[in-house]
């Protein structure tokens, strides 16, 4: 773990990379279906442990139900130091829409449905997805986040956290349950989440963005490009590294079903910024 760039962090009781692996592009397109290679798929999932990477995000939405059976084919029994992360809250229609999933029954059945298909007795780390594909709502999450706290404190789930979430749900959380981590969109261009990356922070909670090189239309931005040809780097490559410059209790889950492609986001991620470099890269979003 310590080999791999930014070192590790500490989720509750669970050490992990830093830098992690998001599983969402194994499924096929637009996250529905199987993967295209499924070969490919697993040597990816397999080439990621083996750089030393102990933190693999995903969920039973993903195809549906398709990322956590190839994690389950390629890597179970499971290292002891691997932790896989999974998120319920929403399921998949036919139309590959996202259509919120938190009743309390909905959710239950989506805990005992990651248990099943990774293959496990107990989830290390439940996120509960808020809101909906357009972002993040301002509502009430007491109901769905004490049914995961319930289930937490049945032994399904070790540590809850939290996704597409606004700061006024996270203190509604923290009221509940204790979380150690949250999940949102953040990256160079979308720095809407600076303040709640800074609370956190001071608490010891992790920040997961997730889309951290854009999403599905990559970061397109003349400072960033010219500050990667200054450094003779991939602009994505210098979009991680400022990730995990930014704050310590940042984690990256970058997703790629391509093996060169995930060896390239690790060595990218370890890319040495100037304080210069940073200053020009922290005005991107502001």
């Amino acid at each position: 773990m310590h080999s791999l760039p930014g070192g590790t962090w500490t989720l509750g009781d669970l050490t992990v990379s830093r830098f992690g692996y998001g599983a969402m592009q194994l499924a096929g397109p637009w996250v529905m279906g199987p993967p295209a290679d499924h070969d490919g798929a697993i040597k990816v999932l397999r080439e990621a442990v083996d750089l030393g990477i102990t933190h693999i995000d995903t969920s039973d939405a993903y195809g549906p139900r398709v990322t956590n059976r190839l994690i389950r084919e390629a890597l179970h029994p499971y290292p002891e130091t691997l932790h896989v992360v999974t998120k319920v809250g929403a399921q998949r229609d036919e139309q590959g829409g996202w259509p919120t999933a938190r009743q309390p029954d909905q959710l239950r059945r989506q805990v005992e449905e990651n248990l099943e298909s990774l293959g496990l007795d107990v989830l290390d780390l439940v996120n509960l997805r808020l809101g909906d594909a357009e972002g993040p709502r301002a509502e009430s999450i007491a109901e769905a986040f004490t049914t995961l706290a319930e289930l937490r404190q049945e032994g399904r789930i070790r540590h809850l956290g939290l996704s597409n979430a606004t700061a006024e749900q996270v203190a509604e959380a923290q009221g509940i349950a204790p979380i150690v981590c949250v999940q949102n969109l953040y990256n160079l261009a979308n720095r809407g989440d600076d303040e709640l990356i800074d609370a956190l922070a001071a608490e010891q909670i992790a920040y997961v963005p997730f889309f951290p090189l854009g999403g599905f239309s990559p970061l397109q931005s003349s400072a960033l490009s010219a500050v990667a040809a200054r450094l003779e780097a991939a602009p994505m490559s210098v979009a991680l590294a400022w990730l995990l410059h930014r704050s310590p209790n940042v984690l990256l889950i970058p997703g790629t079903s391509s093996v060169a492609h995930l060896r390239e986001n690790v060595a990218g991620a370890g890319l040495e910024l100037s304080d210069a470099d940073l200053a020009e890269l922290d005005a991107i979003g502001r």
